[in-house]
């Protein structure tokens, strides 16, 4: 017809295109691209970013209780473990909430990666502790012989203080679930 713009061939699995002089349609433009996530931040780049932390926190608590595990009472470990698992949580679920919006991606992984931040940091200064009170050569040994022993140990002792490994994992995914939650809706909110 004439003053009507001529119609785009259509794209197989595609509805066709109009142009805006048409009368009675309004011109709407074709998508291109990933459109932006509406909760804002990157989940996947705050759980990445708080694993990092996660790992960092960690190495720093196993090489805190090499240095003191000499001067440590079995409270003071306890108190020192889940004020690590704590301290793991906080860092890993503000900076996965704040990087990674209010999604729930983010608060998921934070409560997952917290806990296991934990873990790792007591299971990791295990032979840590062993090869300066004994010999480098004990922990190959041990590694050889029980590989899981620092699993054992975390898990508890001989004065059943297994609850207090699982308290330190439950502190950890609350705070960073809480954290993440609370981070996320405030920079959301902004």
């Amino acid at each position: 017809m004439p003053g009507q713009a001529p119609m785009q061939p259509p794209v197989p699995g595609q509805a066709p295109m109009y142009h805006a002089m048409q009368p009675g349609l309004p011109y709407q433009a074709p998508h291109l691209g990933p459109q932006p996530n509406a909760r804002g931040g990157s989940p996947v780049g705050g759980v990445l970013l708080g694993f990092f932390a996660s790992v960092v926190v960690s190495v720093l608590y196993s090489g805190l209780v090499l240095l003191t595990y000499k001067d440590q009472s079995e409270s003071m470990a306890h108190t020192l473990y889940v004020g690590h698992a704590l301290l793991n949580g906080v860092v890993v679920g503000a900076l996965a909430g704040l990087v990674g919006g209010g999604g729930n991606g983010a608060r998921i992984g934070a409560a997952v990666i917290a806990p296991l931040g934990a873990f790792f940091g007591y299971t990791n200064a295990v032979p840590l502790v062993i090869a300066d009170s004994r010999a480098p050569s004990v922990v190959w040994d041990m590694l050889e012989n029980e590989p899981f022993f620092p699993a054992k140990a975390w898990w508890g002792s001989a004065s059943d203080t297994t609850w207090i490994s699982l308290l330190g994992l439950v502190v950890a995914a609350a705070a960073a679930w809480g954290l993440a939650y609370v981070a996320g809706n405030r920079g959301r909110r902004s």
